[in-house]
């Protein structure tokens, strides 16, 4: 008898419409058919016609604020265009995308490790049925109470690879989980795309590992924009737009909002919006950088940090992270 490796959802079942979906019969969808290893049987909880091809987001479980924002900004475009959004129910990254999706109006599917009534992680039941509700699918091709298995999330990778055009990885670190969806995009012929991290972030070795073996980089929103066009046309749905209501300020492509003047000040926030920092590492930068001189209080490094940091907390701009560094809020 094989070794349970997770503990039983204990939770309410999922409301809504119940669909088993026979490969080779009306309504299975025909991009599974083409992977190596297509499932029998798909078990679906939800609209069986959001079973489409879409776009899938994936990333860290312990995702950084930098992955978490990053899921929800390409999730939430795709999503706007009318494209769907396909990741795992996971914690972090995989969360955040489905979450983006449901806040933009679109459709998004999870694919689960175990069966539909062994929801997983259990703390997102609420999260399920929300795509449930709003039009989306949960599916598994394991019988409604399979448990979860740890052989059985490698498994549903392929599916979730395998149902989109294309996988967006929006962090990884090495070893990773993640990685294993890029695998099964690259066996099923589908694209790989990938956000770059910092080299020094341990939660993006795998990603920048990617896109050294030729993943197509995702840099900006345009450039991902130019990518959903290429893979998907132009869709009916108005795109998304840019928009910054604050004066003299703009919205750079990572997320982070910084001033059109230079100068110190500014410097220090691209600092923190590139990679969050502590403050000996921002006193470390303002030193190497020769920026002392002409430092608001009279040129006291530590005390205009100080004061400057306060000041971007509570214009919404940056906040503490629980280790201690600063950086630029998710959204």
């Amino acid at each position: 008898m094989q070794k349970k490796e997770f503990a039983r959802y204990a939770g309410p079942r999922l409301r809504g419409e119940r669909t088993v979906l026979e490969k080779e019969e009306a309504g299975y969808p025909e991009a599974l058919c083409l992977i190596a290893d297509p499932p029998e049987r798909l078990f679906v909880v939800g609209n069986p016609c959001a079973l489409g091809e879409g776009i899938a987001v994936v990333g860290a479980r312990n995702a950084t604020p930098y992955g978490i924002s990053c899921a929800k900004r390409f999730a939430g475009t795709a999503a706007k265009r009318g494209i769907p959004v396909i990741s795992g129910g996971a914690r972090g990254c995989d969360a955040a995308a489905h979450r983006a999706a449901l806040d933009a109006g679109g459709t998004t599917v999870a694919f689960l490790g175990g069966g539909c009534d062994e929801l997983y992680p259990a703390s997102h039941y609420g999260l399920f049925q929300e795509i449930v509700d709003a039009g989306g699918a949960v599916v598994s091709e394991q019988e409604w109470s399979f448990p979860p298995m740890r052989h059985t999330f490698r498994a549903r990778n392929r599916l979730i690879a395998g149902l989109a055009r294309a996988t967006l990885i929006v962090e990884a670190g090495l070893p990773s989980g993640t990685f294993s969806t890029a695998d099964e995009a690259l066996a099923a012929n589908r694209e790989v795309l990938v956000v770059p991290g910092s080299i020094a972030s341990k939660f993006s070795r795998g990603s920048n590992r990617l896109l050294f073996q030729g993943a197509t980089p995702i840099v900006d929103d345009e450039t991902f924009s130019s990518v959903l066009e290429a893979l998907f046309g132009q869709q009916e749905i108005e795109g998304f737009a840019q928009v910054c209501e604050q004066p003299r300020l703009r919205v750079r492509a990572d997320g982070c909002v910084a001033s059109s003047k230079a100068g110190s000040e500014d410097a220090i926030l691209e600092a923190m919006c590139a990679n969050p920092m502590s403050i000996e590492e921002m006193l470390g930068y303002v030193e190497s950088n020769g920026m002392q001189e002409g430092f608001r209080l009279g040129g006291n490094a530590i005390t205009y940090l100080m004061v400057r940091l306060a000041e971007l907390q509570k214009s919404g701009r940056i906040v503490r992270y629980p280790d201690g560094r600063y950086g630029p809020v998710v959204v």
